[in-house]
């Protein structure tokens, strides 16, 4: 064969491996996946919830509901300024407590006699719930808490009850929604007869369903995101977004980590208060940047949600010194975060699917483009750097539309300063889990090379992002 037929012969190979390459399938989506709404959801990364009630006034946690109405005076409500603080802070969303288990309602409910409308507030004329979900509307996702326990209201632990509590519901979400989650809590506690009530939970996630289809219910166990299983702002190192709920149960041992290969899709959100309390009391001060920090890199950081509690004070309004710290807390996020060093790598994969889904696309900021394996469920990610970079920070996202995969995952790195001899490649750090966001921190490291092994996935991964950074500079 001649030279000018050997090159064309090469010529017609590279062009049909290129057609095979880029028109190589799109991946199926592997087990539970989320809806729009819970990964719209998952984006917002990190919300405000804002305790108040009769209980910013009394200086207790848990109000006993026999309380008088009288005590709810807010001396100089803003909503507006709770809005602009979370602008400040980065937060996508606000979730007010409406109705904490004191069973009093921060609007004139027509199905309760321990609201607003029994209050001096406003002349007894006033609207919390009305003047917050103007203040949030076009520039945070409105949310809502209302406790099924209710510690004032007659019918509480009667079959009636469930059908006051849905009245209540509907109240709220026709009259002041949509909301982006309804938040409801689990406990359940005597009312004033004595008496606790069985929760009728498929009804009243129903209700809300129906009147509010894009909302992401909250409960221990969901339906929409499920709580972490702690009040300390922690998610586990193992989190899976998936789990199975067998037969209705409204609890499981399971429920903080998820499940591998779980049935639905039910993210972790992560609660914590920015103050010791869940409310407002005046001997209590925020916590510090450092320890917002470790919640960050704990909650979001691994694969959950952050809901930050931040309670307005006596006045109605966000104290100055939580105020502050928010806003210290944003200017630390933004400085770690700013220079992602991956940026200066080349990226490669031991397994190429597609030129459509390179290794290449895990650097871009774009959510849906995504680096995707033809293996088997292990795989190697290289990044070759032409110069050296130090970084002790490494974020990693799966492309979650399409499921979580990785199950267990292994870090190495060329160190150019503590090189071991014996070996090419040193350990810098592991995990198990990815999920939507895994922030893993090791020691700091200068290197030219660096490579993630996924050693264990239940399909072939498929990751949107990866970034280095150094939280020293």
């Amino acid at each position: 064969m001649n030279r000018r037929k050997k090159q064309s012969l090469f010529a017609a190979i590279c062009g049909i491996l290129l057609c095979v390459s880029c028109s190589a399938p799109t991946p199926k989506p592997y087990g539970a996946v989320p809806t729009e709404a819970q990964l719209a959801w998952q984006q917002m990364e990190i919300n405000m919830f804002c305790h108040f009630g009769p209980n910013t006034f009394t200086g207790v946690e848990w109000g006993s509901g026999s309380e008088s109405a009288e005590v709810f005076n807010p001396s100089n409500l803003d909503c507006c300024q709770w809005v602009e603080v979370a602008e400040q802070a980065g937060m996508k969303g606000i979730i007010i407590t409406a109705k904490h288990h004191d069973g009093f309602c921060l609007w004139p409910s027509k199905y309760s006699t321990h609201t607003v409308a029994q209050t001096t507030w406003r002349g007894g004329k006033g609207d919390l719930l009305r003047e917050f979900v103007e203040a949030c509307r076009g520039r945070v996702a409105a949310g809502v808490y209302i406790s099924p326990w209710d510690r004032n209201h007659p019918t509480y632990g009667t079959l009636q009850y469930n059908k006051v509590f849905v009245n209540t519901l509907k109240e709220v979400h026709q009259n002041y929604g949509p909301f982006f989650e309804q938040w409801f809590d689990g406990a359940c506690g005597e009312g004033p007869n004595g008496r606790k009530q069985e929760y009728d939970w498929p009804l009243f996630n129903n209700t809300v369903a129906q009147l509010n289809p894009n909302a992401v219910i909250f409960s221990d166990v969901g339906p929409g995101c499920r709580w972490v299983g702690n009040e300390r702002g922690y998610a586990d190192e193992t989190n899976w977004s998936p789990i199975t709920i067998a037969n209705g149960a409204r609890s499981t041992d399971k429920a903080p980590c998820g499940m591998q290969n779980g049935a639905v899709w039910i993210p972790a959100e992560v609660d914590v208060s920015i103050r010791p309390g869940w409310f407002w009391h005046a001997n209590e001060h925020p916590k510090s940047v450092e320890e917002l920090m470790e919640i960050y890199f704990n909650s979001v950081g691994r694969n959950g949600l952050l809901l930050l509690n931040v309670p307005p004070d006596a006045r109605g309004l966000i104290p100055a010194e939580d105020s502050l710290r928010l806003v210290e807390f944003r200017a630390e996020r933004d400085r770690i975060f700013a220079h992602d060093l991956a940026q200066y790598a080349k990226v490669r994969a031991a397994h190429l699917r597609g030129k459509r889904y390179s290794a290449q696309q895990l650097l871009d900021t774009a959510y849906h483009t995504y680096w995707a394996s033809n293996g088997d469920g292990n795989d190697t990610i290289y990044l070759d750097f032409e110069q050296s970079v130090k970084f002790d920070l490494l974020m990693l996202q799966e492309y979650i539309p399409l499921g979580q995969r990785v199950a267990h995952f292994k870090v190495e790195v060329h160190d150019l300063v503590n090189e071991d001899p014996k070996s090419c490649w040193i350990p810098w750090c592991e995990g198990t889990t990815i999920g939507y966001k895994r922030l893993l921190r090791g020691k700091l490291v200068e290197a030219e090379h660096l490579r993630i092994i996924i050693d264990s996935a239940l399909a072939a991964p498929i990751l949107n992002r990866i970034a280095l950074y150094n939280t020293t500079r």
